[in-house]
């Protein structure tokens, strides 16, 4: 069975509008009758444990058809992401670039998501933790800041990202490095003369070694989309994972989620880097010594499991004087990051200043020295 984007929409029982996720909360709530409704095993001890799912039978096109879902998207041209809409939206502006967008009618069939982290931010907190970011960079431009603080509604967004479980065992042969010194006599020039000292000299006495690490990999987590650059993504961590709840529509109700564009197995490309730079510091940390050499590396990947995730993200992209600008803030503990904006009157002042300031400290010192 498959979910439309008709299921992440819930009606008031008691005046018929739409309910939404209070962030911070466990319940949905009406805006315009105040109606609020509990969620369904809400909260850290309400919900059942989130399943890991096996790779390597997704892989092979081996995955019931449960947890495949089918939902109605629009594709931006200009950053490449897809976020799904309400069936009666027709053209909007993408939340992560501003571009103005028409829907399509298709829909977009995927791997549905296991969990989720849920808001825990409202909107008004997060573009204060925005405006303050903005008021703490240098030369950014003040109307841009006013224009934040005063511009339109910020969209909340779930982003997708997989996390990625692995039993590891490795095999290395490598060389473990005891670094020693030996005292050489130099012939060194002083004054012009010649003299023969004494010098320690670092040397490296190097041994064959040979052994076994083995590593259980818990939530590696890689983003799934290409819509925010990841500078900005990654500069969001950490997220507390171990807060993450079972996936239930109710948590979307009045916010968007982005399908994810980076597939499991390109996903599972990126974790596997993220491993391999830790089985190599095991190694060398298992080699010893000084310093270490790692000739042969062989890893065996037993249990492969993986979840498909949705993390909160506030979104703001504003056009200001012909450029946009994009901000994005955890929807969980307010860190920001964002496009850096400069502005050239600002910076003119500055340098200005910075000449005025210099050239007065030169006719001070010009006039000590008279």
């Amino acid at each position: 069975m498959t979910e439309t984007s008709d299921d992440h929409r819930f009606p008031c029982d008691a005046c018929g509008s739409d309910l939404r996720f209070e962030p911070g909360a466990e319940h949905l709530t009406c805006d315009h009758c105040g109606n609020v409704q509990s969620i369904e095993g809400a909260g850290p001890w309400g919900g059942q444990a989130i399943s890991e799912v096996d790779f390597r039978k997704t892989v092979a096109q081996d995955l019931p058809e449960a947890e495949i879902e089918e939902t109605r998207v629009l594709f931006c041209t200009n950053c490449g992401a897809q976020v799904e809409f309400e069936p009666d939206t027709h053209a909007a502006e993408c939340p992560f670039c501003a571009t103005p967008v028409v829907t399509g009618t298709g829909t977009h069939r995927h791997i549905k998501p296991h969990g989720l982290l849920p808001f825990g931010l409202s909107e008004d907190a997060a573009r204060d933790a925005m405006t303050d970011w903005l008021g703490n960079l240098w030369f950014a431009p003040g109307g841009l800041k006013e224009f934040a603080r005063k511009g339109r509604r910020m969209q909340g967004v779930y982003v997708p990202y997989w996390t990625y479980d692995a039993d590891t065992k490795s095999q290395y042969r490598g060389r473990r490095g005891t670094v020693y010194y030996e005292t050489k006599r130099v012939s060194v020039s002083v004054n012009g003369k010649r003299q023969t000292r004494n010098k320690r000299v670092q040397k490296v006495r190097w041994k064959n070694v040979s052994g076994d690490v083995a590593r259980f990999f818990d939530d590696v987590l890689v983003l799934g989309s290409n819509s925010l650059p990841k500078r900005y993504t990654d500069a969001l961590a950490p997220w507390d994972l171990s807060a993450m709840e079972p996936y239930q529509p109710e948590y979307l109700a009045g916010f968007r989620a982005e399908g994810y564009t980076i597939s499991l197995e390109d996903g599972y490309a990126e974790a596997r880097e993220i491993m391999n730079a830790t089985i190599t510091r095991d190694v060398k940390f298992d080699i010893g010594g000084d310093r270490q050499q790692i000739t042969d590396l062989k890893t065996q990947v037993g249990a492969l499991t993986f979840k498909h995730v949705l993390l909160p993200v506030w979104c703001a992209a504003y056009k200001y004087r012909g450029r946009t600008f994009r901000f994005v803030v955890n929807g969980r503990t307010g860190a920001v990051q964002g496009e850096r904006p400069y502005s050239t009157l600002k910076i003119a002042l500055a340098v200005i200043l910075g000449l005025i300031l210099a050239g007065g400290l030169g006719y001070l010192i010009a006039l000590e020295q008279m």
